[in-house]
């Protein structure tokens, strides 16, 4: 675990403090972008340096550390939040958004792989939200963002790993709610659609699915955007905005999961 700090963060804890989670790239690297203009510092969290998101929050004029650690590994989350609080002394948002894919029939899937997605995208959220909701609950304070999914609402062939762990993710948002609610901590999900990243670049290079597909059953004809979820996100961490939303799971899918028509039906409608 390696750490990269920007001159000036002592006595930053003045300002609104977020947390994201896979900030490296795409819509981790969105959110964080989008909660630095809306006047956070950043913590940034990745298993490799996040050097283009730093350099993107910095030219917000905000302060940014960005740290390197796997957040399944509970010894690595624990001195993630130790680095973050040593440097700004709060956290006032946290955004689960680590998180990996896997598509693999699931015959034919090992116990390693899916302990690995479980590992990131749920032990992950799981370990995050306990270290930092503790002294969030402390404060009485705090917006803890969770990124689902699609698939942590509906199912999907060849993707038994992603989408357990991502409706896992729903549970643990709801039970957390719950429980932190009236101590002064909301606890709300995102579930992005099918989002225009690298990833998604790269699944459609693998011949896992093409765009048409995507875009023909979307309701609104097209992916999602990372600015898409990072505006969601910025909604649920500001409690001027959403400060009596508690426990949703806010679907960003243009519509998917609300449509029960047919192909030609849908289409039809254009």
């Amino acid at each position: 675990m390696t750490e990269s700090q920007s001159t000036g963060v002592a006595g930053a804890g003045r300002n609104r403090v977020a947390v994201v989670t896979g900030a490296r790239r795409g819509i981790g690297r969105r959110i964080a972008e989008t909660l630095a203009a809306e006047g956070h510092d950043l913590a940034l969290i990745d298993v490799a340096a996040a050097d283009e998101t730093e350099q993107a929050v910095k030219a917000t004029g905000r302060q940014v550390v960005s740290l390197v650690g796997d957040v399944s590994r509970e010894a690595d989350v624990i001195g993630l939040a130790r680095r973050v609080y040593d440097s700004f002394g709060r956290v006032d948002v946290l955004v689960n958004n680590a998180g990996i894919n896997l598509i693999t029939p699931t015959e034919d899937l090992t116990g390693e792989d899916w302990n690995r997605v479980l590992g990131v995208n749920l032990t992950g959220t799981f370990l995050c939200s306990r270290e930092f909701g503790r002294r969030m609950l402390e404060r009485r304070h705090g917006s803890i963002v969770n990124i689902s999914s699609l698939l942590g609402l509906q199912g999907a062939p060849d993707r038994a790993s992603y989408a357990v762990s991502k409706h896992g993710v729903v549970g643990l948002t709801r039970s957390l709610a719950v429980e932190w609610g009236a101590r002064g901590v909301r606890v709300n999900a995102v579930c992005p659609g099918y989002v225009n990243t690298d990833m998604n670049a790269t699944n459609q290079a693998r011949g896992f699915y093409t765009a048409e597909d995507i875009t023909e059953r979307s309701p609104m004809g097209r992916f999602a955007e990372p600015e898409d979820v990072a505006q969601a996100v910025a909604f649920l961490a500001d409690e001027r905005r959403s400060g009596y939303v508690n426990g949703t799971a806010l679907s960003v899918d243009g519509g998917w999961t609300a449509d029960a028509s047919w192909r030609g039906l849908l289409l039809s409608k254009r």
